[in-house]
């Protein structure tokens, strides 16, 4: 028996159609997100940096 013989009804790649899951590379982000996530992202480096060199 061949390890692949149980997945012959698995779709997957391209064959499939009709899911509503989209990765991200394909969706568009507004700016309020691009914001947001600089925020986090500046929030973060303060807190791993800034902060040890601060207490220091």
């Amino acid at each position: 028996m061949d390890d692949h013989d149980d997945h012959e009804d698995v779709e997957h790649g391209h064959d499939v159609e009709g899911l509503d899951r989209v990765t991200s590379p394909m969706q568009h982000y507004s700016m309020r997100q691009v914001g947001l996530g600089t925020v986090v992202l500046a929030i973060g480096l303060a807190v791993a940096f800034v902060l040890p060199l601060v207490a220091a």
